[in-house]
């Protein structure tokens, strides 16, 4: 299912446009559309298929009739969501800015994605109104990157925090990707912002099991994974806060198709999960899909009917 979805898009991408021109860019001022029959689009990994399910759950039940599209590479849905192949797409306030901001200025183009919600967030909506996209309000939920260590560590050293970690002054050798070296919000931003004394980073992945295990046993003591990682708890661990707010405000936004779903309708269908759904409610929603194996749209129902936003 999710191969032919993709598959269908890449069809369609290859005969359509990409939106506004560049010469209308700057001033988008068409009144935003309310098309009854919106496509929902996936980024193809457990929390983007969740999200999409909610999305499109209360789209349905707001009068829209809804169909479901994934593309697992921004490099194409972006694109679809500019001409209006795809209408509405969950997106992280950060990382979408940095990623429209490298598409509009260069990929050397000082980043715009900050701790700060609503700084990312100006500049995140001055980059994508331009391109034909509106971005609706960032509710509780964010997926950032987190740093988790055992729970046994954490007790044996009384630590809560990151600034307990950099206090303690234990060395530490973090399981990461191998980016990490480089990132402002990893090696780097760990012994600038906390004093932390990274003494190695074991090129493991980010949050993979691989990862976790070796801060498991020991061989590591730190692993970098997210703030919405369903599986901790199954391999001991724990995760320190961000206590001087190092990781960028990544909050989930509906971002959709202005001309398309840029009506009072769809903001308000969609508004309504701002005032329920937590970082935590992500990851457990994302355990039942990733450890119990239900499918996202079981999962995602049953949470919007637990929440009183679905009849």
């Amino acid at each position: 299912m999710r191969r032919g979805s993709a598959l269908l898009c890449l069809v369609l991408l290859t005969g359509c446009g990409t939106g506004p021109s560049l010469e209308n860019r700057g001033a988008v001022t068409a009144s935003p559309g309310d098309s009854k029959h919106l496509t929902i689009g996936s980024a193809g990994f457990t929390e983007s298929d969740l999200l999409a399910q909610m999305y499109a759950q209360l789209l349905d039940q707001a009068g829209y009739k809804t169909s479901m599209l994934t593309v697992a590479n921004r490099e194409l849905y972006e694109p679809a969501l500019e001409s209006g192949q795809i209408d509405v797409v969950p997106e992280y306030a950060a990382t979408f800015a940095d990623w429209l901001n490298a598409k509009t200025h260069g990929a050397g183009a000082p980043p715009v994605g900050s701790p700060d919600l609503a700084t990312t967030m100006k500049a995140l909506r001055s980059l994508a109104t331009p391109r034909g996209l509106t971005v609706l309000d960032p509710g509780r939920a964010v997926d950032q990157n987190a740093f988790a260590v055992t729970a046994a560590y954490a007790r044996q050293h009384h630590l809560k925090t990151l600034s307990d970690l950099g206090a303690s002054h234990l060395p530490v050798r973090l399981a990461a990707g191998d980016e990490c070296v480089q990132r402002p919000y990893c090696e780097p931003g760990l012994k600038k912002t906390y004093g932390i004394d990274i003494t190695g980073v074991d090129p493991k992945g980010v949050g993979t099991t691989q990862a976790k295990r070796a801060v498991q046993s020991g061989q590591d003591q730190m692993v970098l994974t997210t703030t919405t990682d369903a599986t901790l708890d199954e391999f001991g661990l724990v995760l320190l806060a961000d206590d001087k707010h190092l990781q960028n405000a990544d909050y989930i936004v509906p971002v959709v198709n202005r001309s398309r779903a840029g009506s009072e309708g769809v903001t308000k269908a969609l508004g309504k999960l701002n005032d329920v759904l937590t970082t935590a409610d992500l990851a457990s929603m994302n355990q039942q899909v990733d450890s119990w194996r239900r499918l996202p749209a079981d999962v995602a129902r049953t949470y919007l009917k637990d929440k009183g936003l679905l009849k």
